[in-house]
């Protein structure tokens, strides 16, 4: 080539402006651009991520699961809700349980107990009423005042075992033969006795009050300190329907004690006479307010 022809070309070339990148193709992807002179080479990109499917998303934002602290407290507090319920239920079951297997007289014989111990509650409320009436009408208020203290001092000394009682009631034998009769059982007869309506109860010579206690000693039972043996005699007064059937229920006294391969046997009578007697005690502090 000779020299002409080299100036002509450098000339061209000097004329022609600076390269440019390509532009990227519909569809298609820009190619990279050049690394600038001195830049470190780019390092080779790793293997694409798969992308998650929506259950996958899902259960990664599920688990594993972010409790907080309330959310933690009230999960606690509706447990122990739950569990409260769960034993509320479980104990009324339990309690419902004999009554649900009792046959239909039975259940019968104890809506009349029911009935008869509000209609004693009606009578009562109405001699309460009645006393104040005639203090009210009576001529001789202080007569009539002193005639109903005599009559309640009288009850109340039935009541304390001051005095001796007499009238309709029942007599309860337990033969104990196997030795298997304790405290515990006698008490819950005489505390069943009392929710029926008896007005007095005798137990072995030992006159049963409010304050009585029940212990056992020795294989042998004590009531307010005096050993008694079987087998077991109960004299009470009170109504005679009211009072058998109390201890005839299902899961009641008598039940309890046959299960205890003891032998009961309630009698019903006209007269019962409760003359075992408590010493009159003076209290020690209480003093009378009137006056």
């Amino acid at each position: 080539m000779s020299s002409h022809d080299e100036r002509d070309e450098n000339r061209f070339r000097r004329e022609l402006p600076d390269e440019v990148p390509a532009a990227p193709r519909p569809g298609g992807t820009r190619p990279p651009a050049p690394p600038e002179p001195g830049a470190p080479a780019p390092e080779p990109a790793g293997p694409a991520e798969p992308a998650l499917t929506g259950r996958q998303r899902l259960v990664k934002g599920l688990w594993p699961p972010r409790v907080t602290r309330a959310q933690l407290i009230v999960a606690l507090l509706l447990f122990g809700l739950g569990f409260g319920l769960a034993v509320q239920v479980a104990s009324n079951s339990d309690g419902d349980s004999a009554l649900r297997g009792a046959r239909q007289e039975d259940l019968v014989r104890i809506l009349d107990e029911l009935d008869d111990r509000t209609q004693r509650l009606e009578e009562e409320k109405q001699g309460l009423e009645d006393q104040r009436t005639e203090l009210e009408n009576s001529s001789d208020q202080a007569e009539e005042a002193r005639r109903q203290t005599a009559e309640k001092e009288r009850q109340l000394g039935i009541l304390a075992g001051t005095v001796a009682a007499q009238g309709p009631g029942i007599t309860l034998n337990i033969e104990d033969t196997k030795g298997t009769v304790e405290a515990d059982m006698l008490l819950d007869a005489i505390q069943e006795l009392r929710a029926a309506g008896a007005e007095a109860i005798q137990v072995n010579g030992v006159r049963v009050v409010a304050g009585t206690y029940l212990t056992d000693s020795g294989g042998a039972v004590q009531v307010d300190g005096n050993k008694i043996s079987a087998p077991y005699r109960f004299k009470v007064i009170g109504k005679p329907q009211d009072l058998e059937p109390a201890l005839n229920i299902p899961g009641g006294v008598v039940q309890t004690l046959e299960k205890e391969q003891a032998t009961v046997a309630v009698e019903r009578s006209d007269k019962i006479v409760v003359d075992a007697l408590r010493p009159a005690k003076t209290p020690d502090y209480a003093q009378s307010s009137s006056g």
